[in-house]
């Protein structure tokens, strides 16, 4: 009953019904995480014409995006590769349908932040400390990995799963020492005088998918094939236009003018095929995950895909 009622909820939140309906074979019902999917394509203008409707459910992080995704209430929508692995691990039906990814990876798009006066100076400063950042995120992913480079283990530091906008507020406030997260917050967080001590660029792949639910993997094949297609070219038009981008996105989100031209300029994502390379790849973040002991699920990589590019 538990679980029953919580996906009732999700789908509610997300302002549409479970997938299995009929009478919604020409809509796609797409999520957005901030600043992402959704002011892209329509500042880009590649959904004019589309032979079905998109319902648009907006999202604060990956983890949330994905439930939705997970219980039926949303078609499809882009998430990074450690937030869809953990979630696939979690047996959520869920598959990568399409990938992106930023090559090289920007710095800047994905940071561990202090406040301006901590003493905290590197990762190996964070022993005894509280880092705030959203569970299976790629935020959570980055300490796993930064603390495992300065020679730390999990047990030398606190990590507080919160939201983004619970994270900013905790660090503010002083109730924790640092937050790991990614573009636009990193932006946001340094005009309010936020300092980096860690850099994600060595430590992620760049790699974001078009996650599914597997129903709608199946059932909206052509609808998701020709949406992959348009969000292509919207990329491919965003990086021609930074300007005229960011213009839309701070509209779309409120974001200052500068704050989302430095989301623009540090998402360079373009379509990549879903090949025997990136699956190694993403071995290795499900490896590194269970090393943590951050997983509790265990499901066969192989069926985590289902390319439709």
């Amino acid at each position: 009953m538990r679980r029953r009622s919580f996906l009732l909820l999700i789908a509610g939140l997300a302002g549409c019904t479970p997938h299995d309906q009929a009478s919604d074979t020409a809509v796609l019902r797409v999520g957005s995480q901030r600043g992402g999917t959704k002011a892209l394509l329509l500042a880009s203008g590649t959904l004019d014409g589309a032979p079905y409707k998109v319902e648009w459910s907006e999202f604060p992080a990956a983890q949330n995006l994905i439930e939705a995704i997970g219980a039926g209430a949303v078609d499809v929508g882009m998430a990074g590769d450690a937030p869809f692995q953990f979630a696939y691990q979690s047996g959520q039906p869920i598959k990568a349908v399409g990938a992106l990814a930023a090559h090289p990876r920007p710095p800047g798009a994905l940071d561990i932040l202090v406040p301006r006066a901590s003493p905290i100076r590197t990762v190996a400063d964070l022993r005894g400390k509280r880092i705030a950042t959203t569970r299976g995120s790629i935020g959570h992913y980055l300490i796993l990995r930064a603390i495992d480079a300065a020679g730390l283990t999990m047990k030398d530091v606190q990590i507080v799963f919160l939201s983004p906008a619970d994270s900013k507020a905790a660090l503010d406030s002083g109730s924790i020492d640092a937050w790991s997260t990614w573009s636009p917050y990193v932006p946001a967080a340094l005009a309010d005088g936020a300092r980096i001590i860690a850099d994600g660029s060595s430590y992620y792949s760049g790699t974001a998918f078009d996650v599914a639910y597997a129903g709608s993997a199946q059932s909206k094949q052509a609808l998701l094939t020709d949406f992959l297609r348009r969000e292509t070219r919207a990329y491919a038009w965003a990086k021609a236009h930074p300007a005229d981008y960011a213009k839309v996105l701070a509209r779309e989100t409120g974001l200052p003018p500068a704050i989302a031209l430095y989301h623009v300029t540090h998402q360079p994502l373009v379509r990549t095929p879903i090949d025997a390379a990136l699956e190694a790849g993403e071995r290795e973040v499900v490896a590194n995950f269970r090393k943590a002991g951050a997983l509790a699920g265990s499901q066969p990589l192989d069926g985590a895909y289902a390319p439709l590019e």
